[in-house]
């Protein structure tokens, strides 16, 4: 029996047998377009408010009809009108987009809540970048403070070959030893500050996880932080650790390390590692000739002490430069809005073209080095978790 006082619209809904499933080709604008109409009972008014055409709203309706399978509307010269079978479908349909509004509406509150969170954790960094050097350098130690490291990973101290460093250990076997080389502009940055990040890694890939101390601009100019991860790498290779065993994964200038680090061990004649991944990579030295990239003073201010008067185009210090030829199987990830990454593309590109194997993986993210906000982000973690992944593969995995 009816309920009392209730609509017509509610009566036939419930004698409506359901369809097995949604008709294929019924879109959200097709949902729209017929509420619109139906509200306003007026093709031309609903086209006004959808900021379309009356012939295109009345194609679009005229679709959802097909789709349907029934007449939606009475129409004739004079008015519109809801057939019944357009009755039993507004409620319903008005509750999909209510609901589908609210959907959106809380995925862009988390989105912008997301970010807002990675922000308040950059900018006091970012506000030291004009001043001296120490408060830059303890800003930065203080937001990687924030981060956790993974439950069940050993932090061990480490000499390697005459570099200091951590390492972090997983609790299962692992067969994978990773050199972890930090970011920071060259200038920043620590192994024992990267212990989140680095143990994160260690976790994902269920391997172990080296991260050298290597030496700091203005201090110690390049070549003195490759000399050290090189050193490092050295120091694994004469431990019994197969080179098969061995990847190295950097974030921002960490990155853009390792890659001289790997074209300097080329050509010393040094086995190569299995695999090489790069977060975000920083490489973007600038030259007269270029663009300038934003916040160039910033950006002129790392770029000088690390190259300490040698040219930009130095193949030695500069990737980009660099012959690429012959090197391991490469994962590079990259946030789609992040403004340090304006050179991604055309390292990937170099990269393959010298004949390497390099697949890359762009995330919607806006902000830079992103992956080392993993304990919050969801996109974060799932990039760390795809990195450990490709970690675990016996032969990485193909572009």
């Amino acid at each position: 029996m009816p309920l009392r006082n209730e609509s017509p619209a509610g009566i036939l809904g419930r004698m409506v047998e359901p369809l097995p499933q949604t008709p294929e080709g019924v879109e959200l604008r097709h949902l729209r377009a017929f509420v619109a109409v139906a509200e306003e009972l007026n093709f031309g008014r609903a086209a006004q408010r959808l900021y379309v055409t009356q012939p295109a709203l009345s194609r679009t309706v005229r679709g959802l009809e097909k789709l349907v399978g029934c007449d939606l509307f009475h129409r004739n010269t004079r008015s519109v009108s809801l057939t019944p079978a357009g009755a039993a479908l507004l409620d319903r349909t008005r509750d999909v987009l209510t609901d589908l509004d609210a959907a959106l509406t809380a995925a862009r509150s988390a989105g912008g809540a997301l970010s807002a969170r990675m922000g308040q954790l950059w900018s006091p960094v970012e506000e030291t970048f004009n001043g001296e050097l120490a408060p830059m350098r303890s800003a930065f130690e203080l937001m990687h403070a924030e981060f956790p490291m993974p439950e069940g990973i050993r932090l061990e101290p480490v000499n390697a070959g005459g570099v200091p460093g951590i390492q972090l250990v997983p609790a299962e076997d692992f067969d994978t030893t990773v050199v972890y080389a930090h970011g920071g502009g060259f200038m920043m940055g620590s192994a024992y500050g990267y212990r989140g990040m680095a143990g994160a890694v260690a976790q994902a890939g269920r391997a172990r996880v080296l991260v050298p101390e290597y030496r700091l601009a203005p201090e110690h100019p390049f070549p003195a932080a490759r000399d050290d991860v090189v050193t490092a790498y050295r120091w694994l290779l004469n431990t019994d650790t197969e080179p098969e065993q061995i990847a190295l994964v950097g974030d921002s200038t960490g990155a853009m390390l390792l890659l001289s680090v790997l074209v300097r061990a080329r050509d010393d004649g040094l086995p190569l590692p299995r695999a090489t991944v790069l977060l975000c990579p920083a490489v973007d030295f600038y030259a007269p000739e270029d663009d300038p990239p934003a916040d160039v003073e910033q950006h002129m201010r790392f770029q000088n002490a690390y190259l300490a008067g040698r040219s930009a185009s130095d193949p030695e210090a500069n990737p980009l430069c660099a012959d690429l030829s012959g090197l391991p199987p490469t994962l590079v990830q990259s946030g789609e809005f992040d403004g340090l990454g304006r050179n991604t593309d055309v390292l990937v590109a170099r990269l393959a073209a010298a004949g390497n194997t390099v697949r890359h993986d762009i995330f919607g993210v806006d902000g830079h080095a992103f992956q080392i906000y993993w304990s919050f982000h969801p996109e974060a973690a799932d990039a760390v978790q795809q990195v450990g992944e490709f970690l675990q593969k016996p032969a990485p995995l193909t572009a």
